[in-house]
């Protein structure tokens, strides 16, 4: 079946009609026809065809049973790669997951889009941005100034801050991730190469109860600041904020967990 439909596409590549005697003919000339149990089995095709009423259904079961004939080859390449050894094993774990990843993103990309649905998709965003009362289009950073700059964090966005040795850098993006989860409930993901995760939610508590932080190191908290301490504590509980602070880290991991 595959040598035939390979025939049909040549056929319909070559802008030539197919039905039974061009088809015979383009595989006569590959040296394909007796491969194909010949003219026989082509008509007995033929005759069995199913009618175009049943279309969607039938592209549904092309479309499942090729997702399932992915995940077998791709799981075939795992065990291959599993007996081999050829690697370390955590990047074995990330080309695994990649591989079983692949599989579902194949049955969502995307081809080419014609220029005039992009447009009427642009324009429908620029008109639902205009009839916005607020400015901010994207997620954002809790700093007005910053966000009338930017109008916000948006979709397939790479930011990055940068600065010397304790200017701030750390501070700033803890507070735009607590402002984020907090006030917008952004899901917010934390990958710590320097603090330890009970450093950073110290920061996070400070900042959010807006008391100092030295006082807290020292264990020299005034009666006052407990009340709000508590408040703080039960804001970052409920806050969809996910941290990891796996030493040296690498690129490979990163990209496995944020997958996850």
């Amino acid at each position: 079946h595959q040598i035939i439909f390979r025939c049909i596409l040549d056929l319909f590549e070559k802008s030539r009609g197919v039905d039974l005697v061009t088809l015979t003919e383009e595989l006569n000339t590959k040296n394909l026809l007796e491969k194909v149990e010949g003219v026989t089995y082509l008509t007995n095709l033929i005759n069995s065809v199913p009618t175009a009423a049943n279309i969607e259904y039938y592209i549904k079961i092309i479309e499942e049973k090729s997702i399932l004939r992915n995940l077998i080859n791709n799981a075939t390449k795992i065990i291959s790669m599993g007996y081999e050894e050829k690697e370390d094993a955590k990047v074995l774990l990330d080309k695994a997951e990649h591989l079983i990843f692949e599989v579902s993103q194949r049955n969502i990309r995307q081809s080419f889009v014609p220029i005039k649905e992009l447009i009427t998709d642009s324009y429908e965003k620029i008109e639902d941005l205009y009839h916005r009362e607020e400015f901010i289009t994207g997620v954002s950073s809790g700093f007005d100034e910053f966000d009338e700059i930017t109008t916000g964090f948006q979709p397939s966005e790479f930011i990055v801050v940068a600065g010397r040795p304790a200017m701030g850098k750390t501070a700033f993006c803890m507070s735009i991730a607590q402002y984020a989860s907090i006030s917008k409930n952004t899901p917010v993901a934390i990958f710590s190469l320097e603090m330890s995760k009970s450093q950073l939610v110290q920061r996070m508590l400070c900042s959010e109860a807006r008391i100092d932080a030295h006082n807290l190191r020292k264990g020299r908290l005034a009666e006052k600041d407990w009340a709000p301490l508590s408040m703080a504590a039960g804001r970052l509980a409920s806050a969809p904020i996910f941290v990891d602070d796996t030493s040296g880290i690498s690129c490979l991991e990163i990209k496995a967990k944020a997958r996850r």
